[in-house]
């Protein structure tokens, strides 16, 4: 395939990190109201009230492969316009659910969303993708970019919109939805990639990998997965629950909102020096900070339930998740040829996203059952069990080094 030139990476790179700011923002939307709508649906029974949530998730792990398949074979704009439809589908299935009342037909609608939300997972791919090797990673800063205009988008947009069609709560902001959605359309359509692999160039792709099974099983592998599920799978258990605990404290939807506006520019921001301080320090220190930092918000939120304990956990939540996940994503990308890459992120983020959504499931049933400190709580031994496999792994490198 031809390499891309450097002004038709700059301009794709702009593009993409709009698209990034318009489509990614039904996420914080889908996150934020999911479990609050579920919870007004679901009236007395709230043990199921993420369940929305959870569906999001499922859908955007069953999303994954087909994504990224349907990117390789149609191209990336009209994968993306395609990604793009999903997310204004699914954002009117949920308003049609919340008008009708009907609490699983709105599970089943965030699902749809969550499809739509794996293409966005595909966009700092194709930015890095669409660039020449000393572009890569500003392009890859420019998508990260959006992610943090979509961490404001979507919790103003939710602010301003949930009570539109009132008496029928939340309905507004999946319009809202429908309306980025659409817009993003129209970002897409200038959009010009690099051309389609042919099947040639395909079928010597896969010549040249070697066997799934001996991917996966290497214990780097499977170590930087553990650290990826278990510090997404983190965040999106107790993010999950907290707009319903701020709630049920006596704080407003509105501050239990912008407690996940604050905790989704802490996710995206830091991602402009993140991979500064991975080639510097280290991906196994970098994922044992963001560790350490899900500890803490643990504590601060174990400390009391003013709004400050909720926020500043929250944030360090954000924070948290920044450094484990993408020192994990980077560990991964070590264990895999250019060849072998589709069907192996495909399925870490098949995997990752199916260990996400039955986090948030948990979430729920925990949160009622037993309250939100124990929610917290769990933090300690998940992260215990993550850094024992990062302990694992620099015992190896020092085997292997003495070897």
């Amino acid at each position: 395939m031809n390499a891309p030139s450097f002004p038709n990476a700059k301009r794709t790179a702009f593009l993409l990190a709009v698209v990034q700011a318009v489509l990614g923002s039904a996420a914080p939307i889908a996150i934020s109201m999911g479990a609050l709508a579920g919870q007004y649906l679901l009236g007395a029974d709230k043990s199921l009230a993420t369940a929305p949530v959870t569906g999001f998730n499922i859908g955007v792990a069953l999303g994954a492969i087909p994504a990224a398949w349907l990117l390789r074979t149609l191209g990336g704009r009209e994968g993306f316009m395609s990604g793009a439809l999903i997310t204004v589908l699914g954002g009117a299935l949920a308003a049609a659910a919340l008008f009708q009342g009907n609490f699983w037909f709105f599970v089943a609608a965030l699902a749809v969303l969550g499809v739509g939300g794996a293409f966005v997972q595909q966009i700092r791919f194709a930015a890095a993708d669409n660039s020449p090797s000393h572009f890569k990673a500003q392009a890859i800063s420019w998508v990260l970019g959006g992610g943090v205009a979509s961490a404001v988008l979507g919790p103003q947009a939710v602010i301003y919109t949930r009570e539109m069609f009132a008496p029928v709560m939340f309905a507004g902001a999946y319009v809202a939805i429908m309306i980025f959605g659409l817009v993003g359309l129209l970002v897409l359509l200038p959009l010009r990639l690099v051309r389609v692999a042919t099947a040639q160039e395909r079928q010597a792709d896969r010549d040249d990998a070697r066997p799934f099974w001996t991917i996966v099983s290497q214990p780097k592998f499977v170590i930087a997965l553990t650290c990826a599920v278990g510090s997404y799978g983190l965040m999106s258990f107790v993010m999950t629950g907290a707009p319903l605990a701020m709630v049920a404290c006596g704080f407003s939807v509105d501050e239990a909102t912008l407690g996940i506006q604050w905790h989704v520019l802490a996710m995206f921001g830091p991602s402009f020096f993140t991979g500064s301080l991975i080639a510097r320090f280290g991906k196994g220190k970098i994922i044992a900070t963001g560790l350490f930092i899900l500890i803490a918000c643990a504590l601060v939120a174990l400390s009391g339930i003013q709004l400050w304990n909720f926020w500043l956990s929250l944030i360090l939540l954000g924070l948290g998740w920044n450094f484990g996940f993408i020192g994990s994503t980077s560990l991964v990308t070590e264990t895999y040829r250019s060849s072998e890459k589709g069907k192996v992120q495909g399925f870490h983020d098949f995997v990752l996203f199916g260990s996400v959504a039955m986090s948030s499931l948990f979430a729920g049933k925990v949160l009622d059952s037993y309250g939100w400190n124990t929610v917290n709580m769990i933090i300690f031994p998940v992260v215990l069990v993550c850094l024992s496999a990062l302990a694992v792994l620099l015992w190896r490198k020092e085997a292997e080094g003495a070897a």
